[in-house]
């Protein structure tokens, strides 16, 4: 996998403090925190899977995120989103993360859609304690909640993944998944640009695992129909998954929330989402389905931390189909930046700053 390979670190600024005091703070690039993680998607998943159960517990916190529009008729993906939260348990931290998006960056600017910046605060002191590049863990935070989410809601075994969208989302999910799912023999791949779907096939066919195959689709509904795992990987604003598309057993992890028919959501056996006030709002889907009174609280079937933490059942059977609507939570962010950070104090990756 070569999208998180190890790069040295930048050198440190000073040396750092034995026990950081009040105002040093710890300053990492994108490359030093993929120097902390390493190349694989794991501890991810696990810092994530604990702030899951955290949040089923409710020991942690976090506001509706706002979101920084001023065009107006901007694209939906054209936002700046600050997301604050706080982590409990034995490694409690708190913070914010904000990301902006901009959906032309790529093709007009030649830079990513979006960038983040990670901010850790001591929750005692309330003292930052980092400063991180963000748009490395927001984006393997994206993935590692699929591949959380497919230990407890597809079907076990499952060979075949359809990813719509393969750009950096995209391309991180193949990964994720290859590297956690032994079983994957087949992902079809789909994007309006037929040229960034040849690279990640080709990228993913190089990794030489044996008896496997990535396909190239001509259409989304070519792609999706053949998947036992669905993850749209896109920016739309106009949904276009259709029920039927979804085989028996199917589990859509709908990362990019818009690419799902509202049918989708009131039709398959069961409806997850990471929080409920955070789904329901800025009239995405499931806002609009409950704003016109098709779909209540009481129809999900739970959140996903109440899955992660066994107090609600995830998949039961082989052929029910299974719908995870993830808006994305800070907590995820934060929990994700903590690890990072504790992984390169130990390290000593990153530079020292101070506010004094």
């Amino acid at each position: 996998m070569t999208s998180t390979q190890s790069e040295p670190a930048a050198e440190p600024s000073g040396a750092a403090p034995a026990e950081p005091g009040a105002g040093d703070i710890l300053y990492l690039t994108r490359r030093d925190v993929r120097a902390a993680m390493g190349p694989s998607i794991r501890g991810y998943v696990e810092a994530l899977r604990g702030a899951l159960a955290l949040h089923a517990e409710g020991k942690t916190a976090q506001p509706l995120k706002p979101y920084l529009r001023w065009r107006r008729r901007g694209h939906i993906a054209d936002r700046i989103i600050a997301m604050p939260g706080y982590v409990g348990g034995e490694h409690a931290m708190a913070g914010i993360k904000w990301i902006g998006s901009k959906h032309d960056n790529p093709t007009t600017r030649g830079i990513p859609r979006a960038s983040a910046v990670i901010v850790l605060n001591d929750p005692e002191t309330h003292f930052p304690v980092a400063i991180m590049e963000g748009g490395e863990i927001s984006g393997m935070r994206t993935a590692g909640v699929t591949v959380l989410a497919c230990e407890y809601l597809a079907r076990p075994g499952f060979e075949a993944v359809a990813l719509i969208g393969c750009g950096f989302i995209g391309r991180l999910h193949a990964l994720g998944l290859l590297e956690s799912f032994p079983a994957i023999s087949r992902i079809y791949l789909y994007d309006y640009n037929r040229r960034t779907a040849r690279a990640l096939a080709e990228e993913l066919e190089g990794l030489g695992r044996e008896g496997f195959s990535a396909i190239v689709c001509e259409t989304a509904e070519e792609a999706v129909v053949r998947g036992e795992v669905v993850v749209p990987c896109t920016v739309t604003a106009r949904p276009y998954i259709e029920l039927d598309w979804l085989m028996p057993g199917a589990f859509v992890s709908n990362i990019s929330i818009m690419d799902v028919t509202p049918d989708v959501y009131v039709g398959v056996d069961k409806l997850i989402v990471d929080d409920w006030e955070q789904a329901n709002r800025e009239r995405k889907t499931i806002n609009q389905l409950v704003l016109a009174g098709r779909l209540r609280q009481s129809d999900l079937h739970a959140e996903l931390g109440d899955v992660v933490r066994g107090i609600k059942p995830g998949r039961e059977t082989p052929f029910e189909r299974i719908l995870l609507n993830p808006m994305g939570m800070a907590i995820e962010d934060v929990a994700c930046a903590a690890a990072v950070y504790r992984t390169a104090r130990e390290q000593g990756t990153g530079r020292w700053l101070t506010l004094a």
